[in-house]
């Protein structure tokens, strides 16, 4: 896994993609709001991923619901399906703050502790916290074609284990890209895949430096550009091509500029103190 990051950005568009999209973290980091009133900017980022990380699994939810949800002033049922994937994309995203000591020394348990979070209201009790089994499948993302059966499912998520336990020794900002494409395309759990891989990344962009506020919404810039564009560049990396990882690679670095205007525009509000409402 590690070898496959030699030489992504000799694939076309890639450099100057992932060059934007380190400059754009770059620049937000040093937002006057980040000095001073970082915490604020990052809850408010936690709340708009969650929505948006929501959205791309089809639930659709205000900003203003999803921020009272996660500071206890709403209640969320879990009846719905919509709310179910609602409630699964706020515990990921928000679990993301408790797994920064953990993810880089103990990839498989912060990966553990990500789809249980994600999948608790979507998967039996039994299928939490672990990869498929032998004989049971994943249904989600379908338009990546279907799932590798699960021992081929498993051996690449320990390739994203070794991946993370490697990373410092990786550009941070393609160590996320992968190991975000990895855990959606390779679907290893039987539910809840893509809402542990959206986490993942953020949680990665954190620990790896390369969005070290938590302030960037990349779950956002993703949203912006539809899940049909996300699904789709998914699929073009499933299908392993050199064009098909580099149409990814470009479509997940454009979710991180995104992500970062998104960023900018919390701290923005932080600063002016109001919270812009989307």
């Amino acid at each position: 896994m590690t070898a496959a990051l030699t030489g992504l950005t000799a694939l076309p568009g890639v450099a100057d993609a992932i060059d934007a999209a380190r400059e754009a973290c770059t620049q937000l980091r040093w937002h006057g709001a980040l000095r001073r009133r970082v915490s604020e900017v990052a809850a408010e980022s936690r709340v708009r991923g969650a929505r948006a990380s929501a959205f791309l699994e089809g639930a659709e939810f205000s900003v203003d619901l999803v921020r009272d949800v996660i500071r206890g002033a709403t209640p969320l049922g879990h009846d719905g399906p919509e709310e179910q994937v609602l409630h699964g994309a706020i515990q990921a995203t928000s679990v993301t703050e408790q797994l920064t000591s953990v993810v880089l020394t103990a990839p498989a348990q912060a990966l553990a502790r990500l789809h249980t979070a994600a999948a608790a209201d979507l998967a039996a009790p039994e299928e939490l916290g672990r990869p498929r089994l032998p004989g049971e499948t994943a249904a989600e993302l379908r338009d990546l074609g279907a799932a590798p059966d699960a021992a081929a499912a498993g051996a690449r998520l320990r390739g994203v284990v070794e991946l993370i336990t490697r990373a410092k020794e990786e550009p941070g900002i393609l160590v996320a890209a992968i190991a975000h494409a990895e855990i959606a395309s390779a679907r290893p759990f039987v539910h809840g895949n893509a809402l542990v891989a959206r986490a993942l990344e953020r949680l990665l962009l954190l620990v790896l430096g390369v969005d070290p506020t938590g302030a960037v919404v990349s779950e956002a810039g993703y949203s912006r550009q539809g899940a049909v564009a996300y699904q789709g560049a998914l699929a073009a990396y499933s299908g392993g091509s050199p064009d098909g990882v580099a149409l990814w690679l470009r479509h997940y670095a454009e979710s991180i500029v995104a992500g970062a205007a998104e960023g900018t525009a919390i701290a923005d509000a932080v600063l002016a103190g109001r919270l812009t409402q989307r």
